[in-house]
C-alpha cells in the first residue's frame, strides 16, 4: 500500500507534461522537463539529500559516504501523448482491476518518471531508518531528454561524476546484457502526383493514425501504438496506409514512398533471418510526411550486436535508390553489450530471483523463461554512460506499457519496484 506521501509525491511529478520542447534559457529541452527536474530536486533536498545540476540538462540525488559511488540513473521526459487514453494521461489515477488489484495511470508511470520515484522511495525509506551506507554515497541521476536525444546523460557523462557502477531501471528484468543499435534513417524524394499523406509524431512510436489524399479521395487509417523497439505489440498506421491505398485500388506505383513502404522486406535487405543471443532486427516506419514539396520518410531500426550496420545502411541506400528516394542516416547508436557472467550480472540476476514470484501474473515456468540475461531493442542511458546496465524494470511477461496509451503498472508491482531498488542498494554499498 502506497503511503500518503508517496501518492503526492507520485502525482505531482506524474502531473507535469514534461515532453521535450523548444529550448528556452536554463531549459535546453523546454520549460516542462526543467520544471518536473526543479519539484524533484526541490523535494529530494526537503527530505535531506543532496542534491546538484549539472548544466541544466540532467540533476542528482545523493546520500551515503565514502569515494566509490553507486549509480541509479533514470529519465523524467516522457514522449507525446497519442489518442486511446480512458483519463487524464497527466493525472495519476488509480483503478481497481479484478486480477491484479489497485492499479495506476498516467503518462509515465512505467517510462521513465515511476522508476525514478521508486528509486527515491528506496533511498528515502533506508535513509529514514538510519540505514544509510558508510563506505559508499548512491546518486539517482535524472535525465531530461531521454525520448529524443539522450544528450542530456551524454553531457552529464562529460561534466558529472561517473558511478563506479550503476543500474539503469528503464527496459525490463532480468539483467539486460545487450542493447541492439538504433538506426534511424530518412528517405526522402519528389512527391509526384500531389499525394497528401501523414502518419506518426515521433520516430520511436509505432504510429496509430495516418491518413492519404489522392484525386480528392481520403483514406484514414487506425493502428495501435507501441514502443519502436517491440513493433510487434502495436499495429503501424503508416504501413497499414500503404495496405489500405492498394486495397482500395491506388496505383503506389504513381507514389514511391508509399511503394516502398508497401515493398520494404527487411529480411530481405539485411539477410537476417531470425534471432540469436542478441535477438532480432526490428523496423518502424515512424514519421510519413508529404504534402506539397515535402516528401519524407522515417524510420527506426533496432539491429542485433552480431549484426554488420555498415552492409545494411547500404543495402537500404541501395534499394531506397530503386525508388528514386534519398537516404539519409539521421541518427546512430552503436549496440551495447555486457560480460553475462560478470560479478555484476551475477547479483543482479539473484536479486530478480528473490522477486520474480512476488509481481503480479507470475506463474512457475517463468523461473526458466525469465531469469538468464537478455538482448532487448530500447536504447537506454547505459549505452551513453561507463558501467552502467540496465536492470528491470518491468515483469517481462506484462505487455510492455513504454509510450502505449493507458500506460499503467499495479501498485502491488511498483512496491516490488521499491524493494528491488532497496536490496540494489543494499548489496552493492557493502564491504
Amino acid at each position: 500500500m502506497l503511503t500518503k506521501y508517496q501518492k503526492y509525491f507520485l502525482g505531482t511529478i506524474l502531473g507535469i507534461p514534461s515532453v521535450g520542447g523548444n529550448a528556452e534559457d536554463g531549459a535546453p529541452y523546454g520549460r516542462k522537463p526543467r520544471e518536473v527536474l526543479d519539484t524533484f530536486l526541490s523535494e529530494a533536498a526537503k527530505n535531506g539529500f543532496k542534491t546538484g545540476m549539472v548544466g541544466d540538462r540532467a540533476g542528482w540525488v545523493e546520500f551515503g559516504k565514502g569515494e566509490k559511488l553507486i549509480g541509479i540513473i533514470c529519465h523524467l521526459d516522457v514522449v507525446p501523448v497519442s489518442e486511446g487514453w480512458d483519463s487524464d494521461p497527466f493525472t495519476l489515477t488509480f483503478r481497481t482491476d479484478e486480477e491484479l488489484g489497485e492499479m495506476m495511470y498516467a503518462r509515465g508511470i512505467v517510462d521513465d518518471k515511476g522508476p525514478a520515484c521508486a528509486s527515491f522511495f528506496a533511498m528515502k525509506e533506508l535513509l529514514d531508518n538510519g540505514m544509510v551506507p558508510e563506505s559508499h554515497r548512491v546518486r539517482l541521476i535524472l535525465g531530461t531528454d531521454e525520448e529524443r536525444t539522450c544528450s542530456c546523460i551524454q553531457y552529464y557523462a562529460a561534466h558529472g561524476e561517473i558511478p563506479d557502477f550503476a543500474i539503469t531501471p528503464d527496459s525490463v528484468f532480468p539483467v539486460i546484457h545487450s542493447e541492439k543499435g538504433i538506426l534511424q534513417i530518412k528517405l526522402h524524394g519528389k512527391n509526384k502526383n500531389n499525394l497528401v499523406a501523414h502518419g506518426g509524431s515521433a520516430i520511436n512510436i509505432v504510429p496509430n493514425h495516418a491518413y492519404s489524399i489522392t484525386d480528392g479521395k481520403r483514406i484514414n487509417v487506425v493502428g495501435k501504438a507501441a514502443h519502436a523497439s517491440k513493433p510487434e505489440l502495436g499495429i503501424n498506421a503508416i504501413t497499414l496506409l500503404a495496405e489500405t491505398m492498394e486495397r482500395e485500388g491506388v496505383n503506389l506505383s504513381n507514389f514511391p514512398v508509399m511503394k516502398f513502404i508497401k515493398d520494404f522486406n527487411p529480411d530481405d535487405i539485411t539477410g537476417v533471418h531470425g534471432g540469436n543471443d542478441y535477438g532480432e532486427l526490428t523496423y518502424n516506419p515512424g514519421i510519413l510526411n508529404i504534402d506539397k514539396d515535402v516528401c519524407e520518410l522515417r524510420i527506426d531500426f533496432r539491429i542485433p550486436a552480431s549484426m554488420d550496420c555498415d552492409r545494411m545502411i547500404s543495402k537500404i541506400k541501395e534499394k531506397a535508390a530503386t525508388y528514386d528516394l534519398t537516404s539519409e542516416v539521421t541518427l546512430y547508436l552503436a549496440p551495447l553489450s555486457v560480460d553475462k557472467n560478470s560479478e555484476e550480472v551475477r547479483k543482479l540476476t539473484a536479486i530478480w530471483e528473490r522477486h520474480i514470484d512476488k509481481f503480479t501474473g507470475f506463474s512457475e515456468e517463468y523461473r526458466q523463461l525469465h531469469m538468464k540475461p537478455k538482448a532487448v531493442g530500447v536504447g537506454t542511458y547505459a549505452r551513453h554512460i561507463p558501467n552502467t546496465i540496465a536492470f528491470g524494470i518491468q515483469a517481462p511477461w506484462h505487455t510492455d506499457q513504454c509510450h502505449q496509451a493507458n500506460e499503467h503498472v499495479a501498485v502491488s508491482d511498483f512496491l516490488q519496484w521499491i524493494a528491488i531498488i532497496k536490496e540494489f542498494i543494499t548489496e552493492f554499498t557493502e564491504e
